[in-house]
């Protein structure tokens, strides 16, 4: 069992959940330490609409990134809507798995 992260992310990023994460199964497609570290270059990065994700393989299904979310991205695999079923493959494939 794995959270996923969903399109909420998406644009906001704030990366609460990276550091809260005890088996660094969060990341995203650059470098976090400019995204997390703010100014101009890390509001562009957001206004991109760059998300992080949850490598199903590293969580182990403890919650610490949902308590510490701002944006109520991050969701239980089992608990997704139908509309956001989509991001567990999405997240899996970030890391070139299969959900």
């Amino acid at each position: 069992m794995a959270y996923v992260i969903t399109d909420l992310c998406a644009g906001v990023c704030e990366g609460e959940c990276v550091d809260s994460c005890p088996t660094d199964a969060i990341d995203g497609p650059l470098d976090l330490q400019v995204l997390l570290g703010g100014g101009p270059a890390a509001d562009a990065l957001r206004k991109s609409g760059v998300q992080l994700y949850i490598n199903p393989d590293d969580c182990i299904d403890c919650g610490a990134c949902v308590a510490v979310c701002p944006t109520q991205a991050i969701v239980h695999e089992d608990d997704l809507s139908p509309s956001q079923e989509r991001f567990r493959g999405i997240n899996a494939a970030f890391y070139g798995l299969e959900a």
